[in-house]
């Protein structure tokens, strides 16, 4: 790691002086408090991106197997949404009013999810902010349900973990408004005894969740586990919200559409606006009545959901042409046997060097872990996680030209990722492995 880590400063010399600079100017140096956590010391500062790959300031070209953790998904800068950007910036970014890609926005997400009503806004947290407050409406009811180290951006109740059987606030909540203690019930994914013993009390509004867990490597849900979690959620009268932000991976309609589940709330944001910022969030026509009936009209603006911006003319034109043209049917075809390409070549790495490790894959993400054993829950995934191990290998693959997500080494593939991308990536991680297990070799780092 010390070699790995004098390789990246020598190779970054730029952005090691951009860090400097940004140090007297932003707090911590960088533009969000997390992108101090990247390995290496400081941040690769980016100068351009298109498709699968990117530039550094450095005049370094990286494969990208990170995709902004989903949000270019689409990969970067897709022709369609540059195309159909530029065209809405000439005729106006926000109005506060509607557009007609609104209309067709909200008809394409009918056909894929299924859920007859949609909602806008920026981020998948707001998403999932708006519907907990109108699951909360609609049942009057003020709990929340989550699975132990869920992920669903930075929404309060879904910082909390489980401790001695408890709900307490997970490791690194910065200055919760309240202990979650108060407002949220945390389960492990795939228990269904627990799940029923939390709604039974009658006081849950909702249950938030992942159909597979994602941000603290892939957990996928057991056999029946979501058609136990839908019925006992109608059996004790709370309505289910799927997040799909990350598992969108599974295919054009999402794990959703795939595995034929049947939410009262659909969420999805990062990259379906091709990279520009907006969100979406789906309900049925039940709650949509629910929620219709107990909404003013004169005090609808102030009911903690909306945003000025959301819904802006910009947002829908480029989520448009992302449903449209770019994350397509034959996009999918193209992206998910690259994941599985990627599968196959890691799986054959760990296997060659005798490593206990395991790698799991979702559609067109996939990511490894450094167990043996599948984890069946957050709890155990949170458990094997080895936090310099992550570290080593991300900076490893960083510094011989691939990115992958950082703090759990994920890969997601997009319409432009090539087999050369990931055969580049199983060469780097081959090397890795064999130096874990053999000793160190010459030093690649390019």
């Amino acid at each position: 790691m010390a070699r790995e880590t004098s390789s990246f400063a020598r190779l970054h010399p730029r952005s090691g002086r951009l860090f400097r600079r940004a140090r007297r100017s932003l707090l911590g140096g960088v533009p969000m408090n997390w992108m101090a956590k990247w390995p290496g010391g400081f941040p690769v500062f980016v100068k351009s991106a298109r498709g699968a790959r990117f530039r550094d300031v450095d005049g370094r070209e990286y494969v990208d197997f990170c995709l902004g953790d989903t949000g270019a998904m689409t990969g970067h800068s897709p022709r369609p949404v540059v195309a159909a950007a530029t065209r809405q910036l000439s005729r106006g970014v926000t109005t506060m009013l509607p557009s007609e890609d609104a209309l067709w926005v909200g008809a394409e997400l009918q056909r894929r999810f299924g859920l007859p009503y949609w909602q806008f806004a920026l981020t998948a947290t707001d998403a999932n902010r708006f519907s907990i407050r109108l699951a909360r409406l609609a049942t009057g009811r003020s709990k929340v349900l989550v699975f132990n180290y869920c992920y669903h951006g930075t929404v309060d109740e879904s910082f909390a973990t489980l401790r001695d059987g408890k709900t307490v606030p997970r490791s690194g909540n910065l200055g919760p408004p309240v202990n979650p203690g108060l407002t949220t019930r945390v389960v492990e994914f795939n228990d269904e005894a627990a799940l029923e013993a939390a709604l039974a009390p009658g006081d849950v509004a909702c249950v938030l969740a992942e159909p597979a867990m994602t941000n603290v490597g892939i957990v996928h849900p057991a056999p029946g586990f979501h058609d136990a979690l839908r019925r006992l959620t109608r059996r004790y009268g709370a309505l289910l919200i799927i997040d799909e932000t990350h598992t969108i991976c599974a295919g054009p309609g999402g794990f959703t559409r795939a595995h034929g589940l049947e939410p009262d709330f659909f969420v999805l944001g990062k990259p379906v606006g091709g990279g520009i910022p907006t969100s979406v969030y789906g309900l049925t026509q039940a709650v949509a009545e629910k929620v219709a009936a107990r909404i003013r009209l004169a005090e609808c603006d102030t009911g903690g959901i909306g945003g000025t911006l959301a819904g802006n003319s910009l947002a829908m034109a480029a989520m448009r042409a992302t449903l449209e043209r770019v994350l397509t049917d034959a996009a999918f075809a193209r992206m998910l046997p690259m994941a599985e390409r990627w599968t196959e070549g890691v799986e054959r790495a760990i296997e060659e060097a005798g490593l206990p490790w395991h790698v799991t894959r979702l559609g067109c993400r996939a990511e490894y872990l450094f167990h043996r054993e599948r984890p069946r829950n957050g709890g155990e995934a949170a458990a094997a996680a080895d936090f310099e191990l992550e570290r080593f290998m991300h900076l490893y693959a960083l510094n011989r030209g691939v990115l992958l997500t950082p703090f759990h080494n994920m890969a997601l593939m997009s319409p432009a990722t090539t087999a050369k991308d990931v055969d580049r990536h199983t060469e780097v991680f081959r090397a890795a492995v064999r130096e874990l297990t053999l000793g160190p070799a010459p030093s690649r780092a390019r």
